[in-house]
């Protein structure tokens, strides 16, 4: 038996998808959590490596620049002696703050479902946990 194709019924993306727009900016490693580090001011690079523990200065570095080439992190040199390079969040890269805190938000919820689950011994591979979560909202 045939299963008859149902109609999408989700709203028609842009021309040039806004969602594959935010998730070049958000989709590189360790990217949120440099914007997360950044949205309470402005941090010189040694304080933004400390934030990230495991995260190395080469890594760091390309993350940076990244998002400084996006608009999305601003860099200063402050005249001190020996000079200091900031970064801080451009007003585009303030934006992305809320969504990343969503993220984790919805983050938060898929973990304690994840370990109730386990708790209890309750199966759930065949459901889908962010729907329901999105449900929830």
């Amino acid at each position: 038996m045939t299963l008859k194709m149902r109609k999408n019924m989700s709203p028609a993306l842009p021309p040039r998808c806004a969602v594959g727009e935010c998730m070049a900016v958000l989709g590189g490693t360790w990217t949120p959590n440099v914007i997360w580090y950044l949205s309470g001011g402005a941090r010189r690079f040694s304080e933004l490596k400390a934030d990230m523990r495991p995260i190395s200065a080469k890594m760091l570095s390309a993350r940076l620049k990244d998002l400084e080439d996006k608009g999305v992190v601003s860099r200063t040199v402050v005249a001190t002696s020996p000079p200091s390079v900031e970064y801080a969040l451009t007003a585009l890269g303030q934006e992305f703050v809320p969504v990343i805190q969503k993220i984790a938000e919805v983050g938060e919820r898929l973990k304690a479902r994840q370990a109730t689950a386990q708790a209890t011994g309750t199966v759930i591979e065949n459901r889908n946990p962010v729907a329901e979560i999105a449900a929830e909202l």
